[in-house]
């Protein structure tokens, strides 16, 4: 059985019963049999479908976003946010997605010569907790409207999100096979990858899951995404908006509670600044709201599992011995950890070198644009970094130093269905969103006329 529990009461909201072999493969043959009458669909048909879900998911914004919230426990006005973004990406491929997958004509010898995009078949989604209903939309919708058809394996305690999505998916008239929930553990992921009939797999979680995956999936030759862990810099230079970038940088790494893998983790401040930035910002953090998630007003709610505030608490732990000041909060209570604000904190300490996944700030004070883009590039992730400064050339020249899948300049990095998102080193490979996420799982193909 797999048992989903509110991570604020402590208490069991539903026990699922896991998916036997039988109804596996009864899964996998609708899934298949699906794709060949699903890839004949003209776009704008398919299109039609993802319109219908995007309306139902507006329609039903308050349940789900009371699903989020009970199963790991997001403060409900982000758990509103996140549904209401999961429609703005149905909107955007319904609107975008014809073009982005017309063929394209090249210029050769030949009478005529193009490309053309092609769904591959079933594709497997491996999908986390912290945003249920934002992970699973943002892969699901380009991978429909591409013409393969998915199954979706969800993280075990957010299992009602995973139920309410495929509910979802029927609501809005999709052909059956179209989209299956699969009710398994991790340790069937495996099983499934092998099955002939599965094309390839996308999967955003943690490194050891990501490896796992992308080891079997590499072994069997097919395709694999990995949307990984990360460590976001949010890098403040002395010209920065000091009030802008305050507010920009508490939100950045405390929404979610700190539970996102491009939140702001790592920041860095220049020493001109640095005093009276700290100031500024430990002064927002207080202001933040901790509660009940239920509650229209809270900002900070609880982690999602108890291990996972325990670990964020041994990494704090160690950072302090290390030389790392704490100067607000640090306490936790269950799955409670206060807004936690570090400064001084050197590159070997833990929270700098790992991935913090909670509401803890560590703050590094730099000299130079040198030992900033150092810092930045010191880490073994690479999905984003924020800089802050009001001299845009500096920017320009700063942008092609960085190692990261993106650079955004005085704001957040944030995941937007026009723009690709993906990282690199340890953040893992290949992108999702925008044009180039739609044709992650296609087949590019060669077709040349020779005309006699």
């Amino acid at each position: 059985m797999i048992k989903s529990t509110n991570p604020y009461t402590g208490e069991t909201i539903k026990k699922y019963r896991q998916d036997t072999k039988s109804i596996l493969n009864k899964k996998l043959k609708r899934a298949e049999k699906q794709y060949k009458v699903w890839r004949t669909h003209s776009l704008s048909s398919r299109a039609k479908f993802v319109r219908a879900i995007g309306q139902v998911l507006r329609e039903n914004t308050n349940q789900y976003a009371a699903m989020i919230t009970q199963e790991m426990g997001k403060p409900i006005s982000q758990a509103k946010a996140e549904v209401e973004k999961c429609a703005w990406v149905c909107d955007y491929y319904a609107d975008n997605a014809a073009e982005a997958l017309q063929n394209e004509v090249i210029e050769t010898d030949a009478y005529k010569s193009l490309v053309r995009y092609d769904p591959l078949g079933i594709i497997l989604g491996v999908m986390p907790w912290n945003y249920p209903f934002w992970q699973v939309f943002r892969f699901a919708i380009p991978t429909l409207m591409a013409g393969n058809t998915v199954l979706l394996k969800h993280a075990s305690n957010v299992m009602g999100c995973a139920e309410l999505i495929e509910e979802a998916f029927n609501e809005a008239g999709f052909p059956e096979g179209c989209y299956q929930n699969l009710v398994i553990s991790s340790k069937k992921v495996n099983s499934i990858l092998k099955d002939d009939r599965v094309k390839a797999v996308s999967l955003t979680g943690s490194k050891p899951a990501g490896s796992a995956v992308a080891s079997k999936a590499s072994e069997l030759i097919k395709p694999s995404v990995l949307e990984l862990g990360g460590s976001n810099a949010l890098v403040v230079f002395e010209d920065a908006n000091l009030e802008e970038t305050v507010k920009t940088c508490v939100q950045a790494r405390f929404q979610n509670t700190g539970q996102s893998c491009i939140a702001g983790k790592r920041l860095l401040v220049q020493e001109s600044v640095y005093l009276e930035f700290v100031e500024k910002f430990i002064t927002q953090v207080r202001e933040l709201k901790s509660g009940n998630p239920q509650d229209e007003d809270t900002f900070i709610g609880v982690m999602a599992r108890e291990d996972l505030a325990e670990e964020l608490e041994k990494q704090l732990e160690d950072s302090l011995t290390k030389g790392a000041r704490l100067i607000l909060g640090g306490k936790r209570r269950k799955t409670y950890f206060e807004p936690t604000v570090v400064i001084d904190v050197h590159k070997k300490a833990r929270i700098f070198e790992e991935e913090t996944f909670g509401p803890v700030m560590g703050i590094t004070p730099f000299k130079t644009d040198l030992e900033a883009i150092d810092l930045v590039n010191r880490s073994k992730f690479g999905l984003g970094v924020s800089i802050f400064t009001e001299d845009y050339e500096r920017a320009e020249a700063l942008i092609g130093q960085f190692d990261d899948g993106a650079v955004f300049v005085n704001e957040l990095v944030k995941s937007d269905p026009r723009l690709p998102f993906g990282g690199t080193k340890e953040s893992g490979y290949g992108r999702e969103l925008g044009t180039f996420g739609i044709k992650e799982f296609v087949n590019a193909k060669t077709v040349y006329f020779k005309k006699n």
